[in-house]
């Protein structure tokens, strides 16, 4: 496996644009931090970010997995550009020349995926420790290590969206292409959301299909954080509303993101098994 690996990666990183692109990501991912420099001060209006508990333990592990999950298109663009390469370089078939088998090839790719997922989910685990201790009101341990399950459903998030790009740059073979079939994906979901509410089911009933599909179900993992802070709770109390949201990560969320990945990585293999390269 550490070979596969081996291989994978000097062919990124001998990439310029992948080597760009998985610069920039992570610097992102890290870049969280500048939110608790924030301040705006004008007049009597004096605002701080950081203040306003989104840096409080266990909150935090909410937020920032929610926030940061939205920079993985960059590492779409990776994966997606990884597998039209081998493509257009015949990197493919030379590979195969040399004796790596199609189930290798598939599996060398999704080990990228796994790898780029964990090391992810480590670098917003590390800056989230960091702002947590500096900045929240809870330094317990008890308390710190609460709701870590966010991570683990961030790990799933991951690895699931990677494994979808993966195969739809097994499927397309053109990276332009496949990123164009990921957002068509996203509009049909959309659409097909709207027409199911408007003539068939009521709102709950909608959401519990949509679960189904891949790209909502791995949103599903981690619910928008914002209702929770305390200062959107009061002014929704002020306002003679109760928000009582389910945030929690729940297990068959977690099983149907894991069966979508179980489906793109064996899809992505049969697919190559059966193309002539």
């Amino acid at each position: 496996m550490i070979r596969l690996l081996q291989i994978e990666f000097i062919k990124l990183w001998n990439n310029r644009a992948s080597k760009v692109l998985i610069i920039s990501y992570f610097a992102l991912l890290t870049s969280i931090a500048l939110v608790a420099a924030i301040k705006f001060d004008i007049g009597p209006i004096k605002f701080h970010l950081a203040d306003q508990g989104i840096f409080n333990f266990p909150y935090i592990w909410h937020f920032n997995t929610f926030i940061t999950a939205f920079f993985k298109l960059f590492l779409a663009i990776v994966i997606v550009s990884m597998m039209s390469n081998e493509y257009s370089n015949k990197t493919i078939k030379q590979n195969l020349i040399d004796g790596l088998s199609k189930k290798e090839f598939i599996l060398s790719k999704f080990l990228t995926v796994i790898t780029f997922s964990l090391v992810s989910t480590f670098f917003v685990f590390i800056v989230s420790l960091i702002l947590g201790v500096i900045y929240s009101d809870f330094n317990e341990l008890s308390i710190i290590f609460t709701d870590l399950e966010f991570l683990l459903a961030f790990f799933v998030k991951l690895t699931g969206f990677f494994s979808f790009c993966l195969f739809l740059g097994v499927l397309v073979k053109r990276s332009a292409f496949a990123l164009g079939f990921l957002i068509l994906w996203q509009v049909f979901e959309g659409i097909f959301r709207g027409i199911i509410r408007w003539k068939f089911f009521d709102s709950e009933t909608t959401d519990m299909i949509m679960g189904f599909f891949p790209l909502q179900a791995m949103f599903n993992l981690i619910k928008e954080p914002f209702s929770r802070l305390g200062a959107v709770q009061s002014v929704a109390n002020q306002m003679g509303e109760k928000l009582a949201l389910d945030y929690y990560i729940h297990w068959y969320e977690i099983v149907i993101v894991l069966a979508w990945i179980a489906i793109f990585v064996y899809g992505s293999y049969a697919i190559l098994k059966k193309r002539d390269l």
